[in-house]
């Protein structure tokens, strides 16, 4: 493997397939799949030093934080900034695989549709910073396991919602499975998506919240492979009940199963390290420290498996 700096030039770029269960690089290989960090761990850098930072460093892809309290949030990006973001990914050879909000469903009537608002709006971003390919938006849905038998219809038709913004725009929707939510576990995600039954909605893959729900890493990813789009990465441990969120390699995740049953699947998609905002909240946390060593714990293994990255010309 060469030296992470000096990886080659990437040609691939992500593009929402809806014929798809994932995201498909244009060029096609069954065994291509890139790795990326996202700006939600990078709250205190511009979007300028972190595309600047994630390139540097090696990675293929960066997913955009659009929350309140990020310099992201589309309220505050005028169409010049939009264009100098997509000018600087386009110069630096970052994809874009994902922007994330964060929206929770079951809320009051008047939350929801702010919620569809901010969705909307999510996904104009995504189109205007990468209108050739333009990323999925995804969201964790919210609500609480002991709630689903009383309102999981209500989540089935908050959800449905947001599949009629994705279809409007042209943008795929992702809803998280989430240990201490309602889609706490692939039956429950799976049905949910079923109800629905919309190619514009499809989910976010985090073993992280599986692990603490004490589910096996294999059984869960095959099960939702088909309809997910996107697969984000940290480690955990514990409880749902008691838990904490660990960066990728500090905790038990298998990473070079993770990546073998992706490969051996087709998936062909990013791989994105998620920073919990348990750890980039911490009093002295460092964002480009973190994304360097989380590069070099996971970058490595993707060669291990046998995996292609996207190349550049």
């Amino acid at each position: 493997m060469k030296p992470f700096t000096r990886r080659g030039f990437l040609s691939a770029v992500v593009s929402t397939a809806i014929a798809s269960p994932v995201l498909a690089f244009k060029d096609n290989s069954a065994s291509t799949i890139g790795f990326g960090f996202g700006t939600y761990g990078m709250q205190s850098l511009s979007i300028a030093n972190a595309i600047s930072t994630c390139a540097e460093i090696g990675y293929d892809g960066l997913e955009i934080a659009v929350i309140p309290g990020w310099s992201t949030e589309p309220t505050l990006l005028s169409q010049k900034d939009r264009a100098e973001i997509r000018k600087r990914l386009t110069d630096a050879q970052l994809a874009v695989p994902s922007i994330l909000e964060s929206v929770h469903c079951l809320r009051t009537e008047a939350t929801h549709r702010e919620n569809l608002e901010r969705l909307k709006r999510a996904a104009q971003l995504a189109r205007d910073v990468a209108p050739e390919n333009p990323p999925v938006v995804q969201s964790i849905a919210g609500g609480k396991p002991a709630q689903w038998d009383q309102r999981k219809d209500e989540l089935v038709a908050q959800l449905a919602d947001w599949a009629k913004i994705g279809e409007s725009n042209g943008i795929v929707i992702c809803f998280k499975p989430h240990a201490g939510h309602m889609a706490d576990n692939p039956e429950r995600t799976l049905w949910l998506h079923q109800q629905v039954g919309s190619d514009w909605l499809k989910v976010v893959y985090d073993y992280a919240h599986f692990y603490l729900e004490g589910l096996p890493l294999k059984s869960s990813l095959k099960a939702l492979l088909p309809i997910t789009a996107y697969v984000q990465v940290k480690d955990s441990r514990h409880t749902a009940e008691k838990h904490e969120y660990l960066l990728p390699g500090d905790g038990k995740t298998d990473y070079v199963e993770l990546l073998t049953l992706l490969k051996q699947s087709g998936y062909r998609g990013f791989v994105n390290v998620e920073v919990s905002s348990m750890i980039h909240r911490k009093p002295g946390y460092q964002p480009i420290p973190t994304a360097n060593l989380c590069y070099r714990r996971l970058a490595p293994l993707f060669d291990q498996v046998g995996i292609k990255r996207p190349t550049r010309a």
